[in-house]
């Protein structure tokens, strides 16, 4: 497949020319920043030569320091030393786990997560940004310009909340994102896999505070992710983690102060480190309470306290090969990704898992980033020849409320985007002048059950009865996988729109339960759909049938009105109970409002021939249009 080139003005400069783009891994522990150099990714290296920057801020003085300059502060000042930021995007208090090992004060404002610093209070997307600005100068040094622009990773199961912080860090940082991508993605365009034959291929991806797993076709120069899992707290951090404990049991140690607390867990990466080449490491640390810890770790007791975490692992695979009915025979290639996976004990897991050893040829460390760099000179108008596509997935559904406080899904989860669709809406009451769009995202049929995303009103409806207006709600996915929400009235042609920007993020087990709630009460949310629905038929049959009445009861006889009372009020009281049985509930309104429908058919008639009548009022033949 052959892509037109189309030229952004003020962007791209020369067809001729070669822009310079920058692919930027903003990891949890690591981050990298690549380009492509005579046609090959490289990534930029520093003054030091090092080529991953921890993605560190110490914020004690009165500059911010980023990299491994920040990273040995962490000892020595560990309340302004701020590590794995990115597991707090897009997050709000009350999802930070405060029982974890960091030595961090949290505060609020606004619904938005901050850490208290000596520079005052912090932000996800602030700290974020620090990081980006620093490896964008480290791009301007290197390469002598700056870049036209940067695509940036994120962890395929962001949502929107955490992909708008991300694309907001950037900004700040004085970086124009040409695309955000899924991580597994950018991995999967480094191996080249879009060179391969058509096929099926699973990315394994396990950084140091994220797991995400995708799995990809490619057909025809179509790369297609078919779905996504992983979890966004599980990664090379929690491994660390588990060793410091287990350090801590072995010593008869409980609570440590906080400079004690980061030099042990420094010391617990390192041995993690070391295990993945030797089979033992010899662990020795002083701390403050206690002159020297001295024992030794072998590999077998590293692998037998995370063995837990390793089957944590395992699940989003099994969850990626459940949502795609794929076998494990018809996956081509598993591809490993993400310093984390150079645990033995993780790739001997996928191997066992999939009977065959899984594809680790390229730096699991820079395969993102390199992924991302190759993205970004196609984007740049680099590359001329381009013969492949890429289509993410959404991962949950999206919609709006509608009567009854159900949820009508307009984008379904796995959705490939970018992605437009709409559906039409009409008013509930007469007169209605306004309508409130409520954005929602799960897989529920009940309002409650599913998320809230943000809410906005569509003014200047012109009045007219009930059900008579027409109003078209689109719903917009990018390419970055960020929301848009359209609302336009379609006679009036009034419109009302916003961005999707939740104040606060959802990680992948909340998903995951929000999936599976699904799953377990399927039938019953199917059954309190239909209740709310014949609740809702029953009140508008209600509602119109009472005003009705007070208008041109005078078309009725005493009898006649009783008789519509009667089943009226039968259907009313129906209407108010709550009924814990519901599939008879809803039987017994639908029976009820046929009742009223048939009792009311006389008066619906009589009612019909008093508005012909009217019309025709002082009107003769010749000036009726009968054809």
């Amino acid at each position: 497949m052959s892509l037109l080139q189309i030229s952004e003005p003020g962007l791209f400069g020369e067809p001729h020319k070669h822009n310079i783009a920058i692919g930027i891994d903003l990891g949890t522990t690591n981050s990298l920043v690549a380009t492509v150099k005579s046609g090959e990714a490289v990534v930029i290296r520093n003054t030091t030569g090092d080529e991953l920057i921890p993605s560190v801020v110490n914020y004690s003085g009165n500059e911010s320091i980023v990299g491994k300059e920040a990273l040995s502060c962490r000892v020595t000042d560990p309340s302004n030393t701020i590590i794995s930021v990115k597991r707090f995007m897009g997050q709000n208090l009350q999802d930070v786990n405060q029982n974890t090992a960091l030595p961090y004060k949290f505060t609020t404002a606004n619904n938005i997560l901050e850490i208290i610093t000596n520079q005052g209070n912090k932000n996800p997307v602030q700290i974020s940004a620090d990081i980006l600005a620093y490896l964008k100068q480290l791009a301007i040094d290197n390469l002598g310009e700056e870049p036209i622009g940067a695509v940036i990773t994120v962890p395929a199961y962001f949502d929107d909340a955490q992909r708008q912080a991300t694309k907001q860090a950037s900004e700040i940082a004085g970086l124009k994102v040409l695309r955000l991508l899924n991580e597994p993605t950018a991995a999967a365009i480094a191996y080249g896999l879009d060179q391969a034959d058509a096929g099926t291929f699973i990315v394994f991806d396990l950084g140091g505070g994220t797991l995400d797993v995708s799995a990809l076709r490619l057909n025809k120069g179509v790369f297609e992710v078919l779905a996504v899992s992983g979890d966004t707290k599980l990664g090379g951090d929690d491994f660390d983690h588990r060793l410091y404990c287990h350090i801590l049991e072995r010593s008869h140690l409980s609570q440590l102060n906080d400079s004690d607390m980061a030099q042990l867990l420094n010391q617990a990466k390192s041995v993690k480190e070391q295990l993945t080449i030797q089979d033992s490491v010899a662990f020795i640390c002083v701390l403050s309470c206690k002159p020297i810890i001295n024992m030794t770790i072998t590999r077998d007791e590293f692998n037998n306290i995370t063995q837990p975490l390793i089957k944590k692992a395992l699940q989003p695979l099994r969850k990626v090969l459940r949502d795609t009915g794929l076998t494990l025979d018809e996956i081509k290639q598993i591809v490993m990704v993400g310093g984390s996976t150079r645990m033995p004990s993780i790739r001997s897991a996928i191997a066992d898992f999939w009977g065959k050893d899984p594809l680790t040829s390229i730096d699991p460390d820079k395969v993102v980033a390199i992924g991302a760099a190759i993205q970004a000179d196609v984007l740049a108008g680099n590359k001329k020849d381009d013969d492949w596509l890429l289509l993410d997935v959404t991962p949950l559904s999206l919609g709006i409320e509608t009567m009854g406080e159900l949820v009508e899904k307009i984008i379904p989860r796995n959705s490939t985007i970018p992605i437009a669709r709409a559906q039409e809406f009409t008013t509930y009451k007469d007169g209605q002048t306004a309508m409130m769009i409520h954005v929602l995202q799960g897989e529920r049929e009940l309002v409650k059950d599913c998320r809230s995303l943000a809410k906005f009103t569509l003014h200047g409806i012109p009045p007219m009865v009930a059900g008579a207006a027409r109003i078209r709600v689109t719903f917009q996915i990018d390419a970055d996988g960020l929301l848009s929400v359209n609302a336009q009235e379609q006679v009036s042609g009034v419109v009302s729109s916003i961005e999707v920007k939740p104040s606060f993020g959802i990680d992948f087990e909340q998903v995951s339960m929000m999936l599976k709630e699904s799953i377990t009460h399927a039938k019953d949310d199917i059954q309190l759909r239909q209740l709310n629905e014949a609740k809702v038929d029953a009140l508008a049959l209600l509602e119109s049938i009472s005003k009705a009445l007070k208008v041109d009861y005078n078309l009725l006889t005493d009898a006649e009105i009783k008789g519509i009372q009667l089943v009226w009020d039968k259907l009313n009281a129906c209407y108010l109970q709550n009924n814990l049985n519901i599939e008879p509930h809803i039987k017994q309104i639908k029976q009820l409002t046929d009742e009223l429908n048939h009792a009311s058919d006389y008066f619906a008639t009589k009612r019909m021939d008093k508005a012909i009548a009217t019309a025709l009022t002082g009107k003769n033949l010749s000036e009726l249009d009968i054809k």
